[in-house]
């Protein structure tokens, strides 16, 4: 193989015995030549190859395709130039190497293609890097851009909303400042820059925020107070800057900020000291909205549930001016929701809003909504073409104590505490004249109850007396009282109950000032955030104080236990037929726990659960009957209509059609027959229209050895 001047580059690898001798009619060499005498013959170009086989001797100067390396002068004087003792001549040179240990690399493309794919390769990465940090307002050039999202448009109306009239009336005016602020700034009024919403999660703060976006039809800018803060320092308050750069362009604007505490925390507290990059966001926040530059025509809207950690100069007139208290809503704002949420809900004649707002007490817009939607998934699943009451009131307890577990695997000794337990609970409610009135019983575990007895007060009571929270005491002490009358032992199962009376009691004493000895004294600790305020507790009384309000609270705990005790006692015989009644019928509600109070009997009230029942699936039967006569007249029609067009096509004739009418219909009367028949079957075998059949179920017991042994032998001859 032969290459050119520029096509070769040799690679000497050590080891082996480098010896090079000319051979010029066949004498050798004279080895007393110097370097520098080499370098200067060779770069005469005179000698250009060295001619290399096989790392052998070659006596004649043959043709370069009979070897199988040639080497370049210049790479042989780089790599092994202290070996080489060459002779002057005028005939020129070749030179020949034995045994040397020298490895030569053929010709290779790839060796000049690597390096250009490699630079090639590096530089597309580079690009691609480039375009992905720039592009979405997600790279490192990027971090300081708003994550804020413009809506040009909203389609939330104030008529959308319920449960927060006054809420609502104070905000009509921010809109109309908005809509013509020509009408305020002739007189003189200044129109607010920010209006914060306070108010527990899920009353409505977001919600309201797009309406007012929507009724003075001007673009809404979102976003959230966690988007301020990244990892990166200086990013927030860049964000900041660039959010009401936007604000300014689309003006007249309402920019929302949802959950500002998460960057509006009080400053200079906390681990971080004074220096932390979420109060540099939050300098930003308060230059930008009331800073030495005007922003008229940006109101800024703000959500929180927590304005107690609000930064006081956040919170000044001039930023927020006005502060609006979204409470939970009352009876009548909870029907007005009610209504609202179920406009695209076919709903059963049986639901009725009122009851329904009357008992859904502390729920917020969200949970109203919520109960509504797991009432239509269960209405859905059980086949019914409407929701019923039925399937509200197990969407409220869904809600508040999580889904039924029906088949978890109860003892029967379980089943018989948990009864006895919820009894006594239900008893004390029902029994004491300033406990909440009882609504369900049941024995059903839920969540992480084995059982509950639902409570609902029946008004909205803004202030809670003192008889009113020591009958709350009484009521969790049932469960615990009812154990020990009816078994002589007691379980873990009131540790919960134990708990809240616990609570209740330390507040009564700590806070409300509700304790005869300590009289008219808070001693609430001013135990402060973590992050934002004082992370530190503060107690600011005595040792002995502390050990006579412990006293105090141990004194209420004693006696309402006795009370309980006492008024149980009395009732055992009523606990007993209630326990019974609970076995039987798993969950009972308001109407049987009166029945109970009225002096009937256990087996009375099941009986009239039955009839109940009865009535119930016998409605629902009349519901379904009407479905599938409406059905059937539906598909009769369309069979109608299309034999009349095959009439006039002429592809059948009149009398054909009306046989072919007069059979369908009587399929249809004998199906419907049967589907009636077996509706009747179900009525009257108690099971409901919708539940599938299912297999009795196994109860298990321990078997002896001679028990096994004549079951099988009864097996034998029954075979």
């Amino acid at each position: 193989m032969v290459l050119s001047n520029n096509g070769y580059k040799g690679e000497f690898l050590s080891g082996g015995e480098v010896e090079i001798q000319q051979l010029i009619d066949g004498t050798h060499t004279d080895k007393e030549g110097k370097k520098e005498q080499l370098v200067e013959y060779y770069s005469d170009g005179a000698t250009i190859y060295f001619l290399i086989e096989n790392s052998k001797y070659a006596t004649s100067f043959p043709e370069y395709s009979d070897y199988h390396y040639v080497c370049r002068t210049e790479e042989v004087l780089n790599n092994i130039l202290d070996a080489i003792d060459a002779h002057n001549s005028k005939e020129g040179q070749t030179i020949f190497i034995k045994d040397a240990g020298i490895a030569v690399a053929g010709t290779n493309w790839w060796d000049i293609i690597y390096p250009v794919l490699y630079i090639g390769f590096s530089v597309f990465m580079v690009f691609m890097i480039f375009r992905l940090l720039g592009s979405s307002n997600k790279g490192a050039m990027n971090f300081g851009k708003s994550k804020a999202r413009a809506y040009t448009t909203s389609k939330v109306r104030f008529n959308d909303i319920a449960g927060t009239e006054e809420e609502k009336e104070e905000l009509k005016e921010i809109v109309e400042f908005l809509k013509a602020p020509k009408k305020f700034t002739d007189l003189g009024a200044r129109i607010p820059k920010g209006v914060l919403l306070v108010g527990h999660p899920g009353t409505g703060k977001t919600l309201l925020a797009r309406a007012v976006a929507g009724e003075a039809n001007v673009p809404f800018i979102s976003i959230s107070g966690s988007d301020f803060v990244e990892m990166f320092v200086g990013v927030g308050a860049s964000r900041v800057r660039d959010l009401f750069d936007q604000a300014k362009k689309n003006k007249p604007c309402i920019v929302f900020i949802d959950e500002i505490d998460a960057v509006g925390r009080q400053r200079g507290a906390g681990l971080g000291g004074g220096n932390d990059e979420r109060e540099q966001t939050l300098n930003q926040l308060l230059v930008e909205m009331d800073g030495f530059e005007a922003n008229e025509g940006i109101i800024v809207l703000a959500a929180t549930n927590r304005s107690d950690v609000l930064d006081p100069a956040l919170m000044r007139p001039g930023r927020f001016d006005r502060q609006i208290y979204v409470n939970i809503p009352d009876v009548k704002g909870r029907e007005g929701i009610l209504k609202i949420h179920a406009r695209n809900k076919p709903l059963d004649e049986s639901v009725d809003f009122a009851t329904l707002a009357k008992i859904t007490v502390g729920f917020t817009g969200a949970d109203i909504e919520n109960m509504l939607n797991e009432a239509a998934i269960l209405a859905a699943r059980e086949g019914r073409p409407k929701i019923t009451m039925t399937d509200i009131t197990e969407g409220i307890n869904k809600v508040t104590m999580g889904p039924q577990k029906k088949s978890r695997l109860v003892t029967e000794k379980d089943r018989k505490i948990t009864a006895y337990h919820e009894s006594g609970h239900a008893i004390l409610a029902a029994k004491l004249k300033h406990s909440d009135s009882v609504q369900e019983v049941s024995i059903i575990p839920r969540g992480m109850a084995g059982g509950y007895t639902m409570q609902r007060p029946e008004n909205d009571n803004s202030y809670r007396s003192y008889n009113y929270l020591m009958d709350e005491i009484a009521v969790c002490m049932g469960g615990r009282i009812a154990e020990q009358i009816i078994f002589k032992d007691i379980t873990t199962g009131a540790s919960s109950d134990i708990n809240q009376a616990t609570k209740i009691a330390r507040k009564m004493v700590y806070n409300y000032g509700m304790s005869k000895k300590l009289g008219f004294l808070s001693l609430d600790s001013e135990g402060m955030v973590f992050i934002g305020r004082d992370y530190q507790t503060k107690n600011d009384f005595s040792e002995k104080l502390a050990a006579e309000a412990d006293e105090e609270v141990r004194k209420i705990l004693n006696s309402n236990y006795e009370r309980a005790l006492k008024l149980l006692t009395e009732n055992e015989n009523l606990l007993h037929e209630m326990a019974n009644l609970l076995l039987d019928q798993e969950t009972i509600n308001k109407e049987e726990v009166d029945m109970l109070l009225d002096g009937k009997d256990a087996e009375e009230i099941a009986a009239y659960m039955k009839e109940r029942a009865e009535k119930q699936r016998a409605k629902e039967a009349e519901i379904k009957k009407a479905q599938e006569k409406e059905k059937r007249k539906q598909l009769l029609e369309q069979k109608v209509k299309e034999g009349e067009k095959l009439v006039l096509a002429g592809i059948i004739t009149q009398e054909e059609f009306d046989a072919i009418k007069q059979k369908y219909q009587a399929e249809l009367e004998e199906k419907v027959a049967i589907e009636e028949k077996q509706v009747e079957i179900k009525l009257n075998s108690g099971v409901s229209l919708d539940e599938k059949e299912e297999k009795p179920k196994q109860t298990r017991k321990r078997t002896t050895k001679k028990e096994t042994t004549e079951d099988d032998d009864k097996g034998e001859d029954q075979k």
